[in-house]
């Protein structure tokens, strides 16, 4: 059947071959999957946190499974901004895809050092501003629940990447996710992604210890789908729509109709990140899938869908 549908979409204002990314953390540097899927065929590639330094991480174990997804502690394990720039970039120059590097510190001037360093950077389109994760204990999610920290770090961040697109991560654990919406929004975010995962726990009931080092990690997968899908749509219509900002919808996506499910609710994108450890390339079969669905559905083209919910 002749593929007439036009997958591109515009990402804050980038235009994208398709509406699909990596997610943060869970796909490395750049060249990781490169024996496992033609990353030059998505829209986006999102890399592991960076910060101005390396760090180790949180102690092991830090991922387990559940029944349906998996919890991760990984505490923004990364080579640091120096080996990074020295080692990856290279990499990422020739990748024929837009590349955005999640940002990541325990200070602000630690996210404004990387934003300053990357900013000038040809090879990055752009920057995931992440304020959400829930497994450091400086930093992360400390920042994303307080919406004048939100807005004071997204502007700060804002004003060193220059150019570059700047999309915040926001975190599900609040009391109203539109609140710290808008306030990355004021402070300068061109996008916003959400949501990062929840905090959770799993007990090993022979020893009555938390199975993960850290105690509690960040639950992904299958099982926070429809929690996402609903905080996707709630942002982009409160928030999003109104001030002409992109949503980047991500949480338990495997399929393309999950995929499709956040667009509809109002993502111009998504991301893939935990189904890629049991498939390496669901990112590349959830834009054929899609394309599919639009064939099949009579939509020529697949900004059509975009907040399309009745």
């Amino acid at each position: 059947m002749r593929n007439d549908v036009d997958m591109t979409v515009d990402f804050a204002g980038l235009k994208l071959s398709n509406p699909v990314f990596t997610a943060s953390g869970t796909c490395g540097y750049a060249d990781e999957l490169s024996d496992f899927l033609d990353v030059g065929a998505l829209g986006g590639f999102i890399t592991k946190s960076i910060t101005p330094a390396p760090r180790k991480g949180n102690a092991t174990p830090r991922i387990v499974e559940t029944d349906s997804g998996m919890l991760n502690a990984i505490g923004l394990a990364n080579i640091g901004l120096d080996r990074f720039v020295e080692e990856k970039l290279p990499i990422i120059s020739q990748l024929k895809t837009a590349v955005f590097v999640n940002v990541a510190g325990t200070t602000i001037s630690d996210y404004v050092a990387v934003a300053e360093r990357l900013g000038g950077e040809a090879a990055i389109s752009g920057l995931e501003l992440n304020i959400s994760c829930p497994n450091v204990k400086k930093g992360g999610i400390a920042f994303g629940t307080d919406p004048g920290q939100v807005e004071e770090i997204t502007r700060a961040v804002k004003k060193a990447a220059g150019s570059k697109v700047l999309v915040v991560k926001l975190t599900p654990a609040v009391t109203d996710i539109s609140v710290t919406a808008r306030a990355a929004v004021a402070g300068g975010a061109d996008a916003l992604s959400l949501v990062n995962t929840f905090t959770a726990m799993v007990v090993d009931i022979q020893t009555r210890r938390p199975v993960l080092a850290n105690r509690t990690g960040g639950l992904s997968g299958p099982a926070i789908r429809p929690i996402a899908v609903y905080l996707v749509n709630k942002v982009y219509e409160e928030v999003a729509k109104a001030n002409d900002v992109a949503v980047l919808g991500l949480g338990g996506i495997r399929t393309a109709s999950d995929a499709i499910e956040f667009i509809i609710a109002g993502a111009s994108a998504v991301a893939v990140g935990t189904a890629t450890f049991a498939e390496p390339n669901c990112a590349t079969s959830l834009v054929e899938g899609i394309s599919q669905y639009c064939i099949e559905s009579g939509i020529r083209d697949v900004k059509d869908l975009i907040g399309s919910l009745q």
